[in-house]
């Protein structure tokens, strides 16, 4: 064991109870998870904020109060309501969804949507009229008007990408809820985050290792805001 520093009580250790392939396995499927939720989110939510943001149609403003109303939605009863959904009693319960990977993807997309599709929308609506009249004007399509828009607003569609990416990877009710926090033989895990390793650990009496998971997972989050940023800055990293 590695000492970390004194407590009052006595000393306070790391012990990590799967060494490695323990923190390894966690750290690959916070990310898949996360990731592949946030990217899929992504895909859907620019589109949105795109045809909410210069389209005029009938419950527009019912539309954005639901985006920004989504932004605070309690992750518990996303998880529930995805739990339900994968039951043997929800609609997608002959796909076996309940306690894997894919159910805490679709419970983190619900999560992750509103704040991306919400940011996105401010994000576009400010881009100046006259950049897409240009665009209009040089013979370009919707599509293309679309993409320079998207040019025109990548910092704040960053912001928003990072915002959902934040809520995703730091979420521990509902993927706890639809992930059921399993580790396999050997420490590896199967749908044990570093969220809600963090949170067993601590339950457990072992700060010292939540603590060392816990600035494990504030370094992910901030190389992924490194590269998102950088991607949104120059278009490459360099």
């Amino acid at each position: 064991m590695l000492t970390v520093f004194p407590d009052v009580a006595g000393p306070l250790f790391v012990d990590f109870p799967f060494e490695t392939q323990y923190v390894t396995s966690i750290v690959y499927v916070s990310l898949y998870v996360s990731v592949l939720a946030v990217t899929i989110s992504t895909l859907v939510s620019i589109p949105i904020a795109l045809v909410v943001g210069f389209s005029d149609f009938p419950g527009k403003r019912l539309v954005t109060a639901v985006i920004n109303t989504g932004m605070g939605f309690p992750s518990v009863v996303v998880g529930l309501l995805v739990l339900f959904a994968v039951s043997n009693q929800g609609p997608l319960g002959e796909l076996n969804l309940v306690f894997t990977k894919e159910a805490m993807i679709m419970s983190q997309f619900v999560l992750a949507t509103p704040p991306i599709t919400g940011i996105s929308l401010a994000a576009v609506t400010s881009v100046r009229a006259d950049v897409r009249d240009a665009a209009f004007a040089l013979g370009g399509t919707r599509t293309d008007v679309a993409l320079t828009v998207v040019k025109e607003a990548r910092y704040g569609i960053a912001t928003a990408v990072l915002a959902g990416f934040g809520r995703a990877i730091s979420e521990v009710g509902s993927v706890l809820i639809v992930g059921g926090n399993i580790a396999g033989a050997g420490g590896v895990s199967k749908t044990r985050t570093l969220t809600t390793a963090i949170q067993l650990e601590a339950r457990q009496g072992r700060y010292g290792t939540a603590m060392v998971l816990g600035a494990l997972l504030v370094a992910l989050v901030l190389v992924v805001n490194a590269v998102v940023v950088r991607l949104g800055d120059g278009g490459t990293l360099r």
